[in-house]
């Protein structure tokens, strides 16, 4: 990476200054380095100088230019750097020779090949799935195809929580419910299920009673009510499977909370927690019989605590486990802490599960562990971090990861549409599926299908379904991680502006002048080979067909960097600053798990690309211009292709 290039010559020197005026430099120095907006002031800048100021006692003007003498001479940016100049009140400013950069390989730093378990979707598998799951599986992927990149190991799980209250509450409708109607999906009909024994148990609370009692069914695992749990799950989660695939979305592992019980993976956990001081089981108060992670004080207290108490039991008074207490035990086995493993089959080609039976496979054993889960869980989250520590495993709790993000809630206009009283003026509306109000994937998709369909002149390239999927997914990365999405049906099928349709269009733009400029050349050459014709024999027809051959082998490999012109256009400039931080924008949201820093950079580098293919005519002019444009064109199109795979986005040739 260029810039990491800079920063490390920049700390030597800085390094090199303190010692040359024998002082001794600060022990935690973090060196600024920054790309400034303006490139007159510089393509990379830092106010180091004047940081160490008040260090060494002496004017920042002066430091740097001391800093500066120093820069000049590591050979690591040598030939890199066109100049470098130090700006008042003490700014050093670097200006990139681009024709060097582009000469030079640059690489992100080795991937360590560590392993990482990334668990996403996680669905209750009750019923159909809506648009704030699918929320949570376009970040989980967007970060697998971002750690994959950078050079880790990475596995999927989608855990599936089959002993869960959706899932009894579900079973309970199905027994007690009676419902008909035109339903595509069994997980539509379970949809409509689910909202239809949550209105019974309102209406008749002492019904509630109805789930208990299938949960203490599906946790014991071997009765009519066990079954027919496993059967609903399996269907819903077949569903669910493959209603991702749509979006490029796949997993390694399906991880069952069945498995978890039944394979006493939290037997083998409660023994080791038992071991601790803070597990407990409570003798008196509302958690009596309940077992416990107990807190400090001061972790106990604050206007939260309360609602908080029901995540800190891990098993409650009549003996059902809550959710924490099985993800502190999945946990354990994901960090390979567990004297347990599960038994893996195929659920479909590619994907495994756990079971009762099957083979072993080397899935767990994790170095790091990512979990994209919304902001409501993160005190559970925080729990099994907790339950890590207090075993003794700091350095594997320092290396869970949550993701946490926010919900995505419905527009008035949107609310309206799916017949929510909106009267009350509020500038959203919760999804629930207690109550039936959400926009279901396939909703969406086929809603988006028709709008991109009835826009669209050219039929051809992408289809409509294709596009669709893609513009949905990355309308849902491109808000940062904590926003909550309020979903709008007319904004989120717009396909201008900030969208997944702008970026294939300009992908698509690239390749059509790239393609344009072979066929020029191409063209050329056929012309001079019927020159040939006409004056030579068949030999010269068969040289010509290789030179035709030879030229469009040419078009296909990447373009070889041309000398650059001189001055280069603004427009030109930009995209190539641009350009220079892929690597380092790759790197840093693979750091801070944040897809939406890829999906700025995509909009940006697009937009750059648009405005230079309008301010500079790429296939006219002298020819040294022309081939520094389209070796230009190239590299923006390569590297928006990078962009595009890590997003989950189709690279097409049209659209």
């Amino acid at each position: 990476m260029l810039s990491q290039l800079i920063r490390t010559s920049l700390e030597q020197s800085v390094q090199q200054v303190f010692s040359s005026l024998s002082a001794a430099a600060p022990e935690h120095l973090t060196i600024a380095l920054e790309q400034p907006a303006n490139p007159d002031f510089g393509d990379y800048s830092s106010n180091i100088a004047m940081q160490l100021a008040k260090v060494l006692r002496k004017a920042p003007m002066a430091i740097a230019e001391l800093i500066t003498a120093e820069l000049g001479q590591q050979e690591a940016i040598k030939g890199l750097l066109q100049r470098i100049e130090v700006a008042a009140p003490g700014f050093i400013n670097m200006y990139v020779d681009w024709q060097e950069w582009a000469n030079h390989s640059f690489e992100l730093p080795p991937g360590n090949g560590n392993k990482v378990i990334i668990e996403h979707t996680s669905v209750n598998p009750n019923k159909s799935m809506h648009i704030g799951h699918l929320r949570n599986s376009c970040i989980g992927d967007a970060l697998v195809r971002i750690l994959r990149k950078t050079g880790y190991n990475v596995e999927v799980h989608n855990y599936v929580d089959d002993l869960g209250n959706q899932l009894a509450d579900t079973v309970v409708g199905l027994m007690n419910v009676p419902l008909a109607g035109d339903h595509v999906r069994f997980g539509d009909y379970c949809w409509d299920i689910y909202a239809g024994i949550n209105k019974e148990y309102a209406l008749h609370p002492e019904t509630v009673h109805k789930r208990t009692e299938i949960l203490h069914a599906l946790e014991e695992g071997n009765g009519n009510t066990a079954w027919l749990g496993s059967l609903v799950a399996e269907r819903i989660v077949r569903e669910h499977v493959e209603e991702m695939k749509n979006f490029g979305i796949t997993y390694d592992l399906l991880v069952w909370e069945s498995s978890i019980l039944k394979e006493g993976f939290w037997s083998s956990a409660f023994a080791l927690l038992e071991q601790t001081a803070v597990f407990v089981q409570e003798t008196e108060g509302k958690l009596a019989g309940c077992w416990i992670l107990k807190q400090s004080a001061a972790e106990g207290t604050g206007a939260d605590s309360e609602e908080h108490q029901k995540d800190k039991v891990l098993v409650r008074s009549n003996g059902i486990l809550t959710y924490t207490a099985k993800d502190i035990a999945y946990h354990l086995w994901k960090f390979g802490l567990l004297d347990k493993n599960f038994s893996y089959s195929e659920f479909n080609a590619g994907v495994w599960t756990t079971g009762p039976s099957g083979q072993q496979m080397p899935f767990g054993e994790a170095d790091m562990v990512v979990n994209v889960i919304d902001y409501r869980q993160e005190y559970p989250q925080a729990m099994v971090k907790q339950a890590l520590e207090v075993l003794g495993y700091a350095g594997q709790a320092g290396k869970l990861h949550h993701v946490s993000y926010g919900v995505v809630s419905l527009s008035p206009a949107s609310a309206a549409e799916l017949g929510i009283d909106t009267s009350d003026g509020k500038t959203s509306y919760a999804m629930s599926g207690r109550q039936g109000i959400g926009i279901k994937v396939t909703e969406l998709v086929q809603l988006m299908e028709n709008t991109i369909e009835a826009t669209r002149s050219d039929k051809n390239g992408l289809s409509s379904r294709l596009i669709a999927t893609a513009a949905i997914r990355y309308y849902l990365l491109r808000f940062n991680l904590g926003t909550e999405i309020v979903f709008d049906f007319k904004q989120a099928t717009e396909i201008a502006g900030n969208t997944g349709v702008y970026l294939m269009y300009t992908y698509a733009r690239a390749g059509s002048v790239l393609s344009k400029a072979a066929a020029m050349e191409t063209g050329a050459v056929l012309g001079a080979a019927a020159a040939a014709t006409l004056k030579t024999d068949a030999m010269a027809v068969n040289t010509a067909d290789a030179a035709v051959d030879a030229a469009a082998d040419a078009a296909s490999e990447p373009a070889a960097v041309p000398d650059f012109p001189a001055p280069l256009d603004k427009a030109e400039i930009a995209l190539l600053r641009h350009l220079s931080i892929w690597q380092d924008t790759l790197y840093s949201a693979s750091i801070e798990l944040t897809p939406n820093t890829i999906c700025n950079y995509a909009h940006t580098l697009a937009s750059l690309f648009n405005n230079f293919y309008s301010a500079c005519p790429i296939l006219k002019g002298e020819q040294l211009t022309i081939r520094f444009r389209l070796w230009l064109t190239s590299a923006f199109q390569e590297t928006l292709g990078e962009v595009l795979e890590v997003l989950g986005l189709p690279k097409p040739e049209r659209m």
